[in-house]
């Protein structure tokens, strides 16, 4: 207890010296890491009703109503290698600024909200899961970054939740060029054979987590879904920070 108090008096005079000011507007805020009103206003959180499987959101309820799961048509054409996933932010034009300081800014302040947003949005894919594995970046990405973003929310999320992390239960063996620009199908093959299980017996019959920052087409996902299952996971599911939402392609 006397080391929270230290470090809710470091916190206090630390905002006295640094005043805590909106990441994307510069505007004061009362606490480091929260967004002021305007930028708040224009974040789209997604909610349900959404796809059982992949939580793409629908813009009303189903016909059936009651309990029923509805799945979107894309899984339903294409069913994803993860059993369910679940981003409470729609990646657009207000919420990049957030996403792409924190990936290649190296701007932590909203870190902890990220994580409370993940897992209230995630609570369906987080019940009853053993672990949480960050999607890996190859050796050579991680050098030039420093950091690896997904496990920086993964151990955030790990806090807040109590589940372990496993950072080295999922290595990415290929260094694969940027999936910016590529269509579904040229991301699955740039994934392909990306990711592998260095000792299936950690992952054998556990209920396994993902956690990345974007879901685009959710190759990535699925890519890594495929080899935890085949090493004998249990299931996999997906929570990551946000996802690409497409009006007129309601895919992953």
């Amino acid at each position: 207890m006397a080391w929270r108090g230290l470090n809710g008096a470091g916190r206090y005079l630390a905002d006295l010296v640094w005043p805590p000011v909106c990441p994307l507007a510069g505007d004061p805020v009362d606490r480091v890491g929260h967004v002021s009103p305007p930028v708040w206003s224009r974040l789209t959180f997604l909610d349900a009703p959404w796809c059982d499987l992949c939580g793409w959101p629908f813009p009303y309820p189903g016909g059936a109503g009651g309990s029923a799961a509805a799945i979107c048509a894309n899984c339903v054409a294409n069913p994803p290698r993860y059993d369910r996933a679940r981003a409470p932010l729609a990646y657009d034009e207000a919420a990049s600024p957030l996403v792409v300081g924190f990936k290649h800014g190296d701007r932590r302040e909203m870190i902890a909200p990220f994580a409370r947003w993940m897992a209230r949005a995630g609570e369906a894919c987080l019940d009853g899961a053993d672990a949480l594995v960050p999607v890996p970046l190859h050796w050579r990405r991680l050098v030039s970054r420093r950091y690896n973003q997904s496990a920086l929310l993964g151990r955030a999320l790990g806090e807040l939740t109590g589940l372990p992390v496993w950072t080295d239960s999922l290595l990415r063996r290929r260094a694969t060029p940027s999936q910016a620009g590529l269509t579904a199908r040229m991301r699955r093959r740039n994934m392909a054979a990306a990711f592998h299980v260095p000792d299936p017996a950690q992952v054998r019959d556990r209920h396994l987590v993902l956690i990345d920052d974007v879901i685009t087409t959710g190759a990535t996902m699925s890519a890594c879904a495929r080899q935890l299952k085949r090493a004998g996971a249990a299931s996999v599911r997906v929570v990551a920070l946000c996802r690409v939402v497409r009006e007129t392609d309601p895919t992953i």
